[in-house]
């Protein structure tokens, strides 16, 4: 009986467990991100900072320097020195870079190009900040990346810097990780708590509840890129959100315009930082407006609306086009076919001759095989997915409800659209995604994913050999997601272990 106090009890206890759970994720995203740091540049930085305040100390004294003169005078060359040499940064890659770039142009007075407020021309040449994730077009560069999610970021940057005055330039690390904070570590909490919310109502039985929340918490990517400004994390959080909605409309009957609303909102959202994810918010809005035209017309809609103009209007704000920088590479129409000056030098793009991952998988046998089961691969990096294959086809055979049969064929469908796409991309864009410790591309499915594992490890919690394996591949996955312990930017461990034996070549 639902309301008995031994099933109250079972459900508090729960409870508690997921709060346990989320608590270690969340601190261990939180610790990661306090330490994060470009540690391969942070030694030599300091000890030019070192050797330049010793010669300066020989000078001084050399020129009979002494006393308060010499400390005030050293203290003033060690101010100069640490602006001067600022090889060590917050933020890891080129990639999340890119965004910060923008964030930075759009809040910062003097890093402000006239009449072109998203330019990064000036902010590029600052020490540390240089990308190779830019385009440039009209004269000036730009991010890479669509500007949507570093103008709702400028949003919070703004208001640390009017109320602090700190700024990236100065405060790189206190500013960048507390954004990193508010931002990934906040969002993600928020969807392992709809997660488990979600897992109460289709769950049944109580290690598989826990067991979805597990691995959420530990054993997914996306705790990994929690150090990283990134996409793939927000787009995961924002399906979370909408498939908690969509649980709520779809299997509770509840048709409050708020559901629709969210619905609508993060469906939207989730497709402007991953397109493939389109996909899913199409075919979500065609289902809600069969089972329920007016809220969906009423609700869903204008708030995905509303998304798709900020999508395209702060995309025409930015390049005064309507198409997202990554659209513009075809010959006669290449953003990413330019030079630019670096420690006063004059270089291509680094897209003009990509070295590595990024110069493309000629094969497509082969990188069908790295993607799925290789040194890059979803199943082999992350084997805990085969329990979502297995559940799938359990809901679609014999689900209890209509419901569970529609969510399970929703994921299906979505999935295998999004993991065909990836796989048959033109060759420049078949590269893992790039120096990464995953297939990021897919990671924005991870909630939808999770959620269809349900069935299997509800199935398998009943034998003792079958739970074992269920957890032999939650630690397999763990791993994976735990492997690049300071830098998500680098790659998988099993492609490292290929690599150190000299199974792929030059």
């Amino acid at each position: 009986m639902i309301g008995s106090p031994d099933d109250r009890s079972r459900v508090s206890l729960r409870r508690g467990v997921y709060a346990i759970l989320i608590a270690i994720s969340a601190g261990a995203m939180i610790g990661r991100i306090l330490a994060v740091d470009s540690v391969d540049r942070r030694g030599i930085q300091e000890h030019r900072i070192r050797k330049g305040l010793d010669r300066k100390r020989a000078a001084l004294v050399k020129q009979g320097v002494e006393g308060p003169a010499l400390d005030d005078a050293m203290a003033a060359e060690k101010t100069r020195l640490r602006a001067a040499i600022r090889l060590a940064r917050p933020f890891l890659s080129a990639n999340d870079r890119s965004r910060w770039c923008a964030v930075r142009a759009l809040v910062e007075p003097e890093l402000r190009v006239p009449g072109k407020p998203y330019a990064i021309d000036r902010v590029m040449k600052e020490p540390g900040w240089d990308t190779i994730d830019m385009v440039k077009h009209d004269g000036h560069y730009y991010s890479s990346k669509p500007p949507i999610l570093p103008t709702l970021l400028a949003g919070e940057y703004w208001i640390i810097y009017q109320l602090t005055g700190a700024t990236f330039g100065e405060h790189p690390y206190a500013v960048g990780r507390f954004m990193l904070v508010t931002t990934n570590v906040v969002g993600w909490v928020v969807a392992l708590v709809l997660l488990a919310a979600i897992a109460e109502r289709l769950g049944t039985t109580d290690w598989g509840r826990i067991f979805i929340v597990a691995a959420g918490a530990m054993a997914t990517f996306l705790t990994t890129f929690a150090v990283a400004l990134n996409n793939h994390l927000v787009a995961a959080v924002s399906v979370t959100v909408m498939l908690y909605a969509l649980v709520r409309i779809w299997f509770d009957g509840r048709r409050e315009y708020r559901w629709f609303v969210l619905a609508g909102l993060f469906g939207a959202f989730a497709a402007t930082n991953e397109l493939p994810a389109l996909s899913l918010f199409a075919l979500v809005a065609l289902g809600l407006l069969i089972k329920a035209p007016r809220p969906t017309l009423l609700g869903f809609m204008p708030v995905a609306v509303l998304v798709g103009a900020a999508f395209f209007g702060t995309n025409w704000i930015a390049h005064h086009d309507l198409r997202p920088p990554y659209m513009h590479r075809v010959e006669g129409d290449n953003w990413y076919d330019y030079t630019y000056e670096h420690n006063g030098k004059i270089v291509d793009s680094h897209w003009r001759n990509p070295g590595g991952l990024d110069r493309g998988e000629p094969r497509d046998g082969v990188y069908a095989l790295h993607s799925l089961v290789g040194h890059h691969g979803i199943f082999s990096l992350t084997p805990m997915w085969f329990l979502s294959i297995f559940g799938t086809a359990l809901w679609l055979r014999g689900g209890n409800e209509r419901s569970l049969r529609e969510l399970a064929a929703l994921v299906a469908v979505v999935s295998l659209t999004c993991i065909v796409f990836y796989l048959f991309v033109e060759r420049g864009g078949r590269n893992y995604g790039g120096s990464t410790s995953g297939f990021r591309w897919l990671f924005w499915l991870a909630p939808l994913w999770l959620v269809v594992m349900l069935p299997a490890v509800d199935l398998m919690s009943r034998r003792r050999w079958t739970l074992l394996v269920a957890v032999v591949l939650l630690a397999l996955s763990a791993l994976s997601a735990s492997y690049p312990t300071w830098n998500p930017w680098s790659h998988p461990w099993i492609y490292n272990g290929m690599n150190y034996q000299g199974w792929l070549g030059s």
